[in-house]
């Protein structure tokens, strides 16, 4: 493990508002960019399964700012020593949370025994859960489906959360559709079964000692705020992502706190010192402001922004000023 990554700080947890894990997107560096909008809002990592951190190259997937507190790791896995021993590298490496994928559709995730497939399995996830809770003082928490193709009764539902609660799990964020293992692909998965956000209600009110976070579907943080008047948090992914200026009033809105920025271009001050250093490491320009298109959706100039970083960013050698140029754009329309 790189000491100059070794962050050991944990923060205390508030998960009202959470950014979804999203595979290629929710990177380090995405991470940073979110974290400036929001003081408070828990970011979680891609998944990273057991194999790439045990016999992969641990670092590259784990490390990470300090700036992102209060960050969680999502490990995909399903052999209950291999989750342990991931789950305490994780901690060691700062990491405030570690969650279990258990909502994960796709075919490859399924061929590795991890993923959605695994709600057919709720003494094996509680088996993993133990494994992971016995080596750790960080919590531990579940994200899964109401259900798996025909395996879609509350009852069921009910027999998952039960069992997986008495290995010591206390939080579990549910998206709110069912999964279909065969006949859709993952992207389907995540729109084509309907959203039961009444089903994640009611496991709250069955269930009223365990934190139930909601996932899918939510695209503001009004919505958010509705749920929030039924279970304990909300989890918002592609919406944040496509939009990230949604995330800038959720220290107020959501947490009764101050917001850190007044405006978009505050965040270009305030990455841009961040981008120089990665720069400097051999970081890719591109890397880092693939995340920030969405930056100005929604105003004047936000073509001309897409379009100026999507062309100059990816060159050779593109540095900070493609950056600030494209800021400079959009400032000009503005004074306009």
């Amino acid at each position: 493990m790189n000491s100059d990554h070794l962050s050991i700080k944990h923060e205390t947890i508030n998960r009202r508002l959470s950014v979804a894990p999203m595979l290629d997107w929710t990177d380090r560096h995405c991470r940073y960019f979110l974290r400036l909008l929001s003081r408070r809002t828990l970011l979680y990592t891609e998944m990273v399964t057991t194999g790439a951190i045990i016999h992969g190259d641990a670092e590259r997937h784990l490390r990470f700012d300090a700036a992102e507190h209060p960050v969680a790791l999502q490990l995909g896995g399903s052999v209950p020593q291999e989750l342990a021993h991931c789950t305490r590298i994780a901690e060691e490496y700062g990491y405030d949370e570690v969650n279990l994928n258990v909502g994960c559709p796709s075919d490859r995730v399924q061929s590795g025994l991890f993923g959605a497939c695994l709600m057919a399995s709720p003494q094996l996830v509680a088996d993993c859960i133990k494994a992971m809770l016995d080596v750790v003082s960080i919590p531990v928490t579940v994200k899964h489906r109401i259900g798996i193709d025909e395996m879609d009764s509350y009852s069921q539902l009910c027999d998952f959360v039960g069992s997986v609660a008495e290995s010591g799990c206390s939080c579990f964020i549910i998206h709110a559709r069912k999964a279909w293992l065969q006949g859709l692909s993952p992207k389907e998965n995540r729109d084509k079964p309907p959203l039961h956000y009444e089903t994640v209600y009611r496991i709250k009110q069955d269930f009223p000692d365990l934190e139930i976070v909601i996932n899918g579907g939510i695209k503001t943080l009004d919505e958010a705020g509705e749920h929030l008047q039924q279970v304990d948090g909300v989890m918002i992914g592609r919406a944040i992502y496509h939009d990230p200026w949604i995330l800038a009033d959720a220290d107020r809105s959501i947490f009764g706190g101050q917001n850190p920025l007044s405006g978009r271009l505050d965040v270009i001050d305030n990455i841009t010192p961040y981008i120089e250093s990665e720069i400097a490491r051999g970081t890719r320009l591109h890397h880092i402001t693939r995340h920030m298109i969405g930056l100005f959706n929604g105003v004047p100039g936000a073509r001309r922004w897409r379009r100026y970083l999507s062309e100059n960013a990816c060159r050779e050698n593109a540095d900070i000023r493609v950056l600030l140029q494209a800021a400079a754009e959009i400032a000009s329309l503005r004074s306009q």
